[in-house]
Formats: C-alpha cells, sequence, structure tokens
C-alpha cells in the first residue's frame, strides 16, 4: 500500500499525452495545439471599417463632401475619391485605399448627397488596418496553447479549418455489480439503483471529455475478463467501479491481472478509496475505483481528472490547492491520508455531516475537500488546514 503522494507520483509520471492527430475545425475546442500554427494571411486582410458612418479623404480645408456611393460588408468593388469626396460605408466593409478615415455616422448631417461632419476628427480614425491583429507569417498560437472558444474563433478568422492536436482520450467507464439496477426501472429486494456510471459519466462531460461509453456487468469473472478485453482493443483508458476489493465476486483484479494488465499500485493509503488501482496495457490506462459511490468520486477528482489532463495535452493539474481554518476539532483514526467533504467560504470551512465513502448527499453539498496528511492525528478547532477545491 503506497502513500497518496507516491500514488499521484506514479499516476503522473505514467501518464503520457497521446499522438497527435489532425483534428477538424468542428473539433478543436478544448484541444491542445500540438505544433505552432502561423497565420496564413493578413488579419483583418484589408482595411475595414470599425463603424457605420462615411469613408472620406479627411482634410481641415474642406467644408462638406459629397457622397457618391455605397459600400457594405462584403462587397468588393474600389472608389477612388477625389477631394471632398466620400463614401457611405458599413461596419466590416472595405476602406478604399483612397481614404485616410471613417467618420462615425452619429456626427454627420446629411442632406441630400452632401454631409458636413460636426465634430472634430482626426487622421485613420475608426480604421482596422490590414494585418492589424496579426500578419501573414506571425506566431498565431503557440505548440501546447489550449483551444478555448476565443482561440476557436481566433484560428478560424484566419481561414484554418485543420489543425494538428493532442486529441481527447476514448474512454469507457464499466460498472460492476449484479445488485445494481438502472434508475426509473423498479426496485426489487436486494438490489440498489447504479449511480457510479452515471456521476463518472457527468464528470467526464463537466470537464468536456465526451469521447466515452458506459457498460455495466454483472459479477461473474467471464463477464468481467470479456468486457475488459473489449474495452481494451478500442479505447485508451477504462474506469472500472466496483470489484477490485477481495471478496469472493470482486473479479476485476483477478481478470486484469489474466489479461497481462500491468499493475502500477494497487492500494493507497487514503480514505476513502484505499482499494484503488491504476495499471497499463500497451499504451492503454486503467483504473479501478472501489464501488463506494463518495470514494469512486474522491479517487476520480484526485487522479483521474489530472491523468486526463496530461493524456489530453494540458499537463497533469490536480484540484486547486488552498487553506482555510477548521470550524470544529478532528482525530484522525484511520492511519491514513483523508479526504472530509467539507464545504468553505471567508477562509473557514466546515467539516460536513457524512463522511462515509457510501455517502453521496454530503458530496453533493460540498465545495471541497478537507487533506489531512496520513500521520496527523488532531487538529484543533481554528486550526489552518489544507482544502482542495472541487
Amino acid at each position: 500500500m503506497i502513500s497518496v503522494e507516491e500514488a499521484l507520483r506514479l499516476v503522473e509520471e505514467y501518464s503520457q499525452p497521446l499522438k497527435a492527430k489532425v483534428l477538424s475545425l468542428q473539433n478543436f475546442t478544448g484541444k491542445f495545439l500540438a505544433e505552432d500554427v502561423f497565420s496564413p494571411i493578413n488579419m483583418p486582410p484589408f482595411n475595414q471599417s470599425a463603424m457605420d458612418g462615411y469613408a472620406l479623404h479627411y482634410s481641415d480645408q474642406i467644408e462638406s463632401y459629397t457622397v457618391i456611393g455605397e459600400i457594405a460588408a462584403g462587397d468588393t468593388g474600389q472608389f477612388e475619391l477625389k477631394a471632398g469626396e466620400a463614401v457611405r460605408i458599413f461596419t466590416g466593409a472595405l476602406v478604399p485605399d483612397s481614404a485616410n478615415t471613417v467618420v462615425k455616422q452619429e456626427i454627420v448631417e446629411r442632406e441630400g448627397d452632401q454631409i458636413k461632419i460636426t465634430e472634430p476628427i482626426a487622421v485613420g480614425q475608426n480604421i482596422r488596418l490590414a494585418g492589424e491583429q496579426i500578419k501573414q507569417g506571425e506566431l498565431a498560437l503557440e505548440k501546447g496553447s489550449h483551444l478555448s472558444a476565443p482561440a476557436v474563433g481566433f484560428l478560424s478568422g484566419l481561414g484554418l479549418n485543420q489543425l494538428n492536436c493532442i486529441p481527447h482520450p476514448s474512454i469507457s467507464i464499466i460498472a460492476t455489480g449484479s445488485e445494481l439496477v438502472k434508475p426509473g426501472t423498479p426496485l426489487s429486494t436486494g438490489k440498489i439503483y447504479e449511480s457510479n456510471s452515471y456521476m463518472l459519466a457527468a464528470g467526464l462531460k463537466q470537464y468536456g471529455f465526451t469521447d466515452f461509453d458506459v457498460i455495466q456487468i454483472e459479477d461473474t469473472y467471464e463477464s468481467t475478463k470479456k468486457t475488459i478485453q473489449q474495452a481494451l482493443e478500442t479505447k485508451d483508458i477504462l474506469i472500472l467501479s466496483g470489484g477490485i476489493s477481495v471478496g469472493d465476486y470482486d473479479f476485476v483484479g483477478k481478470a486484469l491481472n489474466e489479461i497481462g494488465v500491468e499493475q502500477i499500485f494497487y492500494k493507497v493509503r487514503q480514505k476513502p478509496g484505499k482499494p484503488l488501482f491504476f495499471g497499463r496495457y500497451k499504451e492503454k490506462y486503467i483504473f479501478a475505483l472501489p464501488g463506494n459511490p463518495a470514494a469512486a468520486m474522491t479517487s476520480f477528482l484526485t487522479y483521474i481528472l489530472p491523468a486526463l489532463g496530461k493524456i489530453s495535452g494540458a499537463g497533469f493539474i490536480g484540484l486547486r490547492k488552498d487553506t482555510a481554518n477548521l470550524d470544529v476539532a478532528f482525530h484522525n483514526k484511520a492511519n491514513r491520508s483523508v479526504f472530509l467533504k467539507a464545504y468553505s467560504e471567508n477562509g473557514k470551512v466546515k467539516l460536513l455531516d457524512g463522511q462515509s465513502s457510501a455517502i453521496l448527499k454530503s458530496l453533493s453539498e460540498a465545495n471541497c475537500f478537507i487533506y489531512v496528511p496520513a500521520g496527523v492525528n488532531e487538529i484543533l478547532e481554528g486550526d489552518e488546514v489544507d482544502i482542495l477545491w472541487l
């Protein structure tokens, strides 16, 4: 049995980014660039009006201008403006080379084809110059950049519809347990509603991982082994829920061993979630979580989520750490590191009722864990403690 710190170190060490692949524009979001991207064009590609108004060649010697035409966004025609001439222009439209300013319509008086400017203006106003945002050949985004919504908009505005990115992993969630039934169906004696796969699927979606399937199997060795083998053929990551302990009907560990999965560690000196397994099969990763729901979610947030980040190119980023003052004394009788469900605000943290590894109600109300390292046996009321924001 290893420490939490050693388990995190091993997960970080063994988790490696997936091989880069070319993705289409529709699949950029949330990915990380596998190489530097350079702009293929000037942006904007031409001198562009920033306002609805009038484009003209301004001179302080001219009192009024004759409007000789109109340019809407998307128009390709050019006007050669002579002294005293202007064109009606709209936001985003091509500014004629012969114009040196755009006057916003709010400070223009028009009568027929004649306009007068009612406020002082300056040369160059309200024109977005070609290449003002970025010039052709300049670095647009560097390798490792996160493709957020604004980044996707920026790159698509440069005309890029394919990029070399680190893809998100494909994942299989496998929930084991003959006692489990799907929510919405009648609940007979001895059965419980299955929650872990829905919870883990929601966790993946919450953090942007959508390429996954969910499989529920009964507690038999044959179905356990067959399901794992099939998932390993097509998925990058397996997340198993339940069946990893040492009971008569816990077949996950035996099946993983028979298949040839390399065990990196099994069992962590922590509460909840001691029977946690992490292994590798070729270039695939396997996490086997305890069946108790709060233990499974604690392990997902602590180990799997950072691993998914690194595998996807984001780096190994765990839950954000902070400190707060504890509202009541706590005695650690577990002789292990402990993750306590808690709620923190204004620099204080409240220990919630319902710390059992089977209870999700308190975890659904929590906004942080209090992390108590192994060896810390007593914390007094008001003491500063480490918290991990959820």
